[in-house]
C-alpha cells in the first residue's frame, strides 16, 4: 500500500489513555515526516480529512463512527485504535499501534473496505453499523410493512427493526439474535427486534435490493436512528428506502490481519490448538 503522509487525529479525550497514546502517535507521524493535524469534536468537522491519506481515531467504536460519513464522503482510510471496550472497529489495540505505527504509515498495511446502508435519498444518510427503526415516543409494539423491491414482504409486528450491514452483525443485530456475518459480504441483514410471531426471524438480502418500510395503522412517527447516533423521523405512513450506499468506509489494518482471530478474541470463542486448517497428515 502507499504511505500515508497526511493523517487527521480524531480523538476522544473521555477515554482513558488517549491523550497520551494519541501525544506518542502523533510524535511518531511527525518523526515519519507525516503532516498532522487532530480534534477533539464529533461528529468529525465537515471538510477535515479533505486531502488526508488516513484518518486514526483514538477511542472506541462510538468514536470511529463518528468520523465514517467523513470518512466515506472523502474515501479516507481509518487507522482504529481501540480505548474503549470490545472495539470491533477499532481492532489495533494500544500496543499495536505503538509497535506497529510507522510501519503502517510507510505502506504495510491492508484496507478492507466496508459496505453502508443509505436511507432516503441523501447520499450523507450513511450508516456503517445499522439502521434502527422505532416508534417515535413509545416503547410499545408496533407494526411495520416492508417490501423488497416491491415485493412485500410481511408486517412485523415488534418493538422495531435493525437493518445492519456485515460491519454491524456484531453490533445490535447480534444482540437481537442475529447472525454474525463476514465483513466482506455485499448484503443487507434485517433483524425485529423482540417479534411478536416466533416465526419472524432475520432475513438477509442481496446487495442490489431496494427496500422499504412503513409504518402500519400508527398515528406516531417513526425515529430512524443511524449507528445510534444521527436521528431522523418520518411521519406515520411515509415510506422509508433503505439500500447499500455507493460509498465505503475503507478501514486499515495490520498486513497480517486475522478477522477470525478478532473475533475469538472479543467474542471469548475457543481457540484451539492452531490458527490455520493444518489438512489431513
Amino acid at each position: 500500500m502507499k504511505p500515508l503522509q497526511n493523517i487527521a487525529f480524531v480523538i476522544n479525550t473521555e477515554k482513558s489513555g488517549a491523550v497520551g497514546l494519541a501525544d506518542d502517535l502523533i510524535q511518531t507521524a511527525r518523526s515519519a515526516g507525516a503532516s498532522v493535524e487532530r480534534t477533539t469534536s464529533f461528529p468529525v468537522p465537515r471538510g477535515l480529512l479533505r486531502g488526508r491519506d488516513a484518518c486514526c481515531v483514538i477511542g472506541g467504536d462510538g468514536t470511529l463512527l463518528g468520523a465514517a460519513v467523513e470518512a466515506a464522503r472523502e474515501n479516507v482510510p481509518i487507522i482504529g485504535v481501540n480505548r474503549g471496550s470490545l472495539g470491533f472497529l477499532t481492532t489495533f489495540t494500544p500496543e499495536e499501534a505503538r509497535d506497529s505505527f510507522a510501519a503502517v504509515l510507510a505502506g504495510h498495511h491492508s484496507v478492507s473496505n466496508r459496505t453502508l446502508l443509505q436511507c432516503g435519498e441523501d447520499p450523507d444518510d450513511i450508516a456503517l453499523n445499522d439502521i434502527v427503526i422505532k416508534e417515535t415516543g413509545s416503547s410499545r409494539l408496533i407494526s411495520l410493512d416492508v417490501f423488497a423491491d416491491g415485493e412485500r414482504i410481511t408486517r412485523y409486528g415488534c418493538d422495531g427493526l435493525i437493518f445492519a450491514t456485515p460491519t454491524g452483525s456484531t453490533a445490535y443485530n447480534l444482540s437481537a439474535g442475529g447472525p454474525i456475518t463476514h465483513p466482506g459480504a455485499r448484503v443487507i441483514i434485517m433483524t425485529p427486534i423482540c417479534p411478536h410471531t416466533l416465526s419472524n426471524r432475520t432475513v438477509i438480502f442481496e446487495d442490489s435490493v431496494e427496500l422499504a418500510v412503513t409504518g402500519a395503522d400508527s398515528e406516531h412517527p417513526l425515529s430512524v436512528v443511524l449507528d445510534g447516533q444521527r436521528t431522523r423521523e418520518i411521519s406515520p405512513g411515509t415510506p422509508l428506502a433503505i439500500k447499500l450506499s455507493p460509498r465505503k468506509v475503507p478501514l486499515v489494518q495490520l498486513a497480517d490481519h486475522k478477522h477470525f482471530g478478532i473475533l475469538r478474541t472479543k467474542l471469548g470463542w475457543s481457540g484451539g490448538s492452531a490458527d490455520r486448517f493444518q489438512g489431513e497428515s
